[in-house]
């Protein structure tokens, strides 16, 4: 299985300074995954809801085989709302197990057709795709330096 490692620098604080290191996870696992967190209509089989926030967070967690010795990322701290892990932090996080795992445009874009507005937004936000409500993009995509050294 494919792994990516990236150092990171104290760019996201000094606690969170170190070597990460994700491996990609089984088609089983990441349907497993999914599965979980998803409510399919007994009726049509579609998607009546869907936490995607947790199902990155679960993906992330499942992903991730080694860390700094702080051991501070875990499933409740990439959940939690009060005592997370920043946002850029999350969507670097994000970017690597998705291209791991193999997240395409065309599985977004089915994901997308299966939400409703909110929780399309909501996705769209926790993947840096589109602005917070107080106008600034949640994603470092911008910015000129670059939060890691990556490699496979």
């Amino acid at each position: 299985m494919r792994t990516e490692k990236i150092e990171l620098d104290e760019r996201f604080g000094k606690e969170y300074a170190g070597r990460y290191v994700f491996q990609e996870i089984s088609w089983a696992k990441r349907s497993r995954i999914i599965q979980k967190y998803t409510k399919y209509s007994q009726m049509t089989g579609q998607v009546v809801k869907s936490d995607y926030v947790t199902i990155q967070a679960e993906t992330i967690w499942a992903s991730l085989k080694e860390q700094p010795e702080s051991k501070l990322i875990s499933l409740e701290k990439l959940l939690s709302e009060e005592e997370g892990i920043p946002v850029e932090l999350g969507e670097l996080f994000s970017k690597v197990v998705n291209k791991l795992n193999g997240m395409t445009n065309q599985d977004l874009r089915f994901l997308l057709e299966q939400l409703d507005e909110e929780s399309r937004t909501q996705l769209l936000q926790s993947l840096g795709y589109v602005k917070r409500s107080d106008g600034r993009r949640n994603s470092s995509q911008n910015n000129q330096q670059e939060p890691s050294k990556s490699s496979s």
